[in-house]
């Protein structure tokens, strides 16, 4: 939650140094397997390949297992065809890829980028942009320079699913974020949402912002809401932010790991245990910020969602958006991992853009050896 709170507070002060920052270093745990099976089914693409696959199985098993801890045999279309266009297509690193994935996407297809100034809109333009990536990360034309893209986590979702990456290069890591995919009723990509994580990270400054951003807001009653006890990561996170937000923090931790571990990219440390995230969510509760979340995915054991922020007196369209991945521990439904990211006031963000000019195999100053963040920490 700290990070739409720093985003959300840069923005309406106006403050500048809020900025953002192949399957190289080891592949998503737990795989599906239905991602290799892909490249042997009949079709002409991608889509076609998995459509043959989710055809056959939705016949012989047309129910997901209610439980915690995934969909079992269940093919989940929306990670699956992710998997594939990522680690077989090599979509983010390769012109080639760059194209499979646009074969896959609806002609309208909305593409928030939020490195860049605008959202990138149907299938032609979204082709364009993730060539030029690719060519600007690999060397262009002649290429030359290794570029690899990493999914550190992935959500299990069918219908929509969010995954956390890293960029490498050689025996390097740099760059982490988190993307959001939406399918449309054809199982075509209609909808992303991509947030790369700021490269200045303001830490506990933050909340002297947020205080004098919203110092003369007006305190509201706390919402009611009726307690539940959801299992499936999805209906966790909406049960927090759409009733609990705002209300009774005692509720909210009730649905936290001992163990949790909380990575928000706008400090350098992550939080670590209940004491840790109790204490910031009371430090961040006070009045004038209203929190609004937008699209949610279908995860059982892990979920991404979508989200923007408002502060109130700020000026009309200057709500900072943002992406969350939250993951469950499948016996117990309590969350052990959440990843925050929101996007930068200033697009591009100047520091972002230098590092990738600078160094455009990783995307950042600094880079780190690969392997030595677990789980893209």
């Amino acid at each position: 939650m700290r990070s739409f709170l720093v985003g959300a507070a840069l923005a309406a002060s106006g403050a500048s140094a809020f900025v953002p920052s192949g399957n190289n270093g080891g592949a998503v745990a737990g795989r599906s397997t239905t991602a290799a099976r892909a490249e042997s089914a009949p079709g002409s693409g991608v889509l076609d390949s998995l459509l043959s696959i989710f055809n056959k199985e939705e016949s012989s098993s047309p129910t997901r297992p209610s439980g915690v801890g995934g969909g079992g045999d269940k093919f989940l279309m929306a990670r699956s065809l992710l998997l594939s266009l990522i680690d077989d297509e090599k979509c983010f690193t390769t012109v080639e890829g760059a194209q499979k994935f646009a074969d896959s996407c609806a002609v309208d297809v909305v593409y928030e980028d939020c490195y860049e100034p605008q959202p990138i809109v149907g299938r032609a333009a979204v082709a364009e942009h993730l060539r030029a990536r690719a060519l600007a990360r690999t060397g262009g034309e002649s290429g030359g320079r290794d570029a690899g893209f990493r999914v550190d986590k992935i959500s299990d979702g069918s219908s929509a699913c969010g995954f956390a990456w890293t960029w490498t290069s050689s025996d390097l890591e740099g760059l982490r974020g988190t993307t959001f995919v939406e399918l449309n009723s054809s199982n075509q990509i209609q909808y992303l949402r991509e947030i790369p994580e700021p490269l200045y990270k303001p830490g506990d400054l933050i909340v002297e912002l947020l205080k004098a951003a919203t110092a003369d807001a007006t305190p509201k009653p706390p919402p009611e809401y009726v307690s539940k006890t959801p299992k499936k990561a999805n209906e966790v996170a909406k049960y927090l932010f759409n009733d609990v937000q705002g209300a009774d923090s005692e509720e909210a931790m009730r649905f936290f790991d001992e163990n949790i571990v909380y990575r928000d990219f706008n400090y350098e440390e992550v939080l670590r245990g209940k004491a840790d995230v109790k204490k910031f969510i009371d430090d961040f509760s006070f009045p004038g910020i209203t929190f609004a979340t937008q699209r949610f995915d279908d995860g059982v054991a892990a979920t991404c969602f979508t989200w923007e922020v408002i502060l109130e007196g700020a000026p009309e369209g200057s709500a900072i958006k943002g992406i969350s991945f939250y993951e469950v521990d499948p016996a117990t439904g309590l969350i052990t991992y959440v990843r925050d990211v929101p996007e930068s006031g200033i697009k591009p963000p100047p520091l972002g853009k230098l590092a990738r000019q600078f160094r455009p195999g990783v995307g950042v100053f600094s880079p780190v050896p690969i392997g030595s963040r677990e789980g893209g920490l």
